[in-house]
């Protein structure tokens, strides 16, 4: 494999993982193999998901002197002893402030570009490129300490993409965004994989960034994986049925329902589940909401739900 060959259908493949603080382990015997595209890394506080990625980076040592143990290829290097080759390859968004004071948010962005090895003209034109990408706006000529939670994330992002890596990691990065700049967040992140070709690790608490965003799903709990599959698999419904969106009174819709013989469920006072064969009910769904009164909004296939997927990992 040449230099910047990137492999085909992996980002990562590692195995027996573990790390420990003293005498507590945090990484329990992982083997994980993360595939190009965007990934979600999900799982509650205290979970192993910052552990791992710095680990993953070289941030956080594998020391075999007190029984940390693992081996894999990362971009297609070998893992641990080449991962100081593999963090030129990766943009890092840390889930912890990392800024100087004093400095202008260009400033910080530049610097994080000469420190990746770009040439002062190139860092500074990239700089601007990625700042003006990331919503920086006129705050880039602002000195860091005077930004808010959010424009501290937007630097952030900026300095992780300044060298087009190809590998981006994101760690709880909508942390402080109004809902607007989340949106704005995720729709770059899904122009980055889809339209760029980047491959992302998106860590997070948040499930909606997640079903927004990624395609596969990995889910963590007390160190250890608990599950690793695709957004899709995730959502296909066990059981054939419908999900209907109304503007409200769903209770009543899923009564009258009941009452001729249709399985459903309403999640909510706007959603409603049905159970059965879609060409039989499509007909009684809509005359029965006429009957009782009920707008139907949206009808759409029915998905399982990532939240009941992710407390089901937890729990296990």
């Amino acid at each position: 494999m040449s230099f910047y060959e990137k492999p085909a259908d992996k980002v990562f493949e590692i195995e027996s993982v573990r790390k420990s603080y003293g005498s507590k382990q945090v990484l329990k015997n992982i083997s994980l193999s993360i595939p190009t595209g965007v990934v979600g890394l999900l799982g509650p506080n205290g979970s192993g998901k910052s552990t791992l990625i710095k680990t993953i980076l070289g941030l956080v040592s594998i020391d075999p002197r007190r029984g940390d143990t693992g081996s894999g290829q990362v971009l297609g290097f070998d893992w641990p002893s080449q991962v100081r080759i593999v963090r030129d390859h990766v943009g890092y968004l840390p889930e912890d402030d990392c800024y100087l004071q004093g400095l202008q948010g260009i400033e910080s962005i530049q610097m994080m570009a000469r420190l990746s090895g770009l040439m002062k003209k190139e860092a500074l034109r990239r700089s601007h490129e990625v700042a003006d990408y990331c919503d920086l706006g006129q705050e880039r000529y602002r000195n860091v300490e005077t930004y808010s939670t959010g424009m501290r994330q937007k630097l952030k992002f900026a300095q992780a993409l300044v060298h087009d890596p190809r590998w981006i990691i994101l760690d709880e990065p909508t942390t402080g965004l109004d809902p607007q700049q989340r949106e704005q967040f995720l729709d770059r992140i899904y122009a980055l994989a889809n339209e760029q070709g980047k491959s992302i690790l998106l860590s997070t608490h948040i499930l909606h960034d997640v079903i927004q965003t990624c395609d596969h799903v990995v889910i963590m709990a007390a160190g250890q994986i608990r599950l690793v599959d695709t957004l899709e698999n995730l959502q296909r419904p066990s059981q054939q049925g419908l999900q209907i969106s109304v503007v409200s009174n769903a209770g009543k819709l899923g009564d009258a329902l009941r009452a001729q013989g249709i399985q459903s469920n309403s999640t909510s006072d706007s959603q409603l589940v049905v159970l059965g064969d879609e060409s039989v009910m499509l007909d009684c769904i809509w005359k029965t909401s006429i009957e009782q009164q009920v707008t139907v909004l949206r009808i759409e296939q029915a998905k399982n739900s990532l939240e009941q997927a992710f407390l089901d990992a937890v729990r296990s």
